[in-house]
């Protein structure tokens, strides 16, 4: 997120506080942390804030650090077959709140996507991506209720700070954001500002893969 550059723009429009926050439509703290690039900014989200700094979507997006392909999936049905790839869509939802106990089996179907849409977002190989499901509000507004999330499961080491990522924490599993405070110490973010964050062990915490990729209803 070019966060100098937003800031900039807002100052220049003469746009306060309040004004962003009622065109993001979230609280002034949670428009605070979108702005300072301490919360990931969705699809509906960029266009707002584009209309609001007079801005066109796709220098948006540009600013924001994404690309349509990554807000805007498109899984297809009907490409060549050798375009296609197939991800394993878990029967699991992940908690975005408390946690997830998981028991040990887990059924999966395939999701077919297009293989190039797969290549923008990532390096690794089809196998190793997984969907869940989130469930929870502790990660709003970055994700929501419901959502479909990609989960890469080669990326299980905390190499990316303030990532999302698939935990196991005290045996439950659950989706937030992570970021390394100090030697053998972890802080496990929530993104709603109305939920607090934890500071753990990183004994006490496992990685399961790190979210790339998420969607609406999926």
């Amino acid at each position: 997120m070019d966060t100098r550059w937003i800031k900039d723009r807002k100052k220049a429009r003469g746009i306060t506080d309040a004004a962003l926050a009622d065109a993001l439509g979230v609280e002034r703290s949670v428009a605070n942390k979108i702005v300072n690039g301490k919360v990931e900014i969705n699809a509906r989200r960029v266009e707002a804030l584009a209309e609001l700094l007079d801005v066109s979507r796709d220098e948006m997006l540009f600013r924001a650090g994404i690309t349509s392909t990554r807000m805007e999936p498109e899984i297809v049905s009907q490409v060549p077959s050798s375009e296609l790839v197939q991800i394993q869509k878990l029967d699991l939802s992940l908690s975005m709140g408390p946690g997830t106990l998981i028991d040990g089996y887990v059924e999966a179907e395939p999701v077919t996507f297009d293989l190039a849409f797969i290549r923008a977002i990532t390096r690794s190989p089809s196998d190793k991506l997984r969907l869940v499901t989130g469930i929870g509000d502790s990660m709003y507004p970055t994700l929501n209720w419901g959502d479909a999330i990609m989960i890469d499961t080669a990326d299980r080491q905390l190499a990316r700070q303030d990532g999302i990522y698939w935990i196991d924490l005290y045996g439950a599993a659950g989706i937030k954001r992570l970021r390394t405070i100090g030697r053998d110490r972890v802080l496990v973010i929530s993104d709603n500002p109305a939920m607090a964050d934890q500071e753990v062990d990183t004994a006490d915490l496992r990685i399961e893969g790190r979210a790339i990729w998420v969607a609406r209803g999926l």
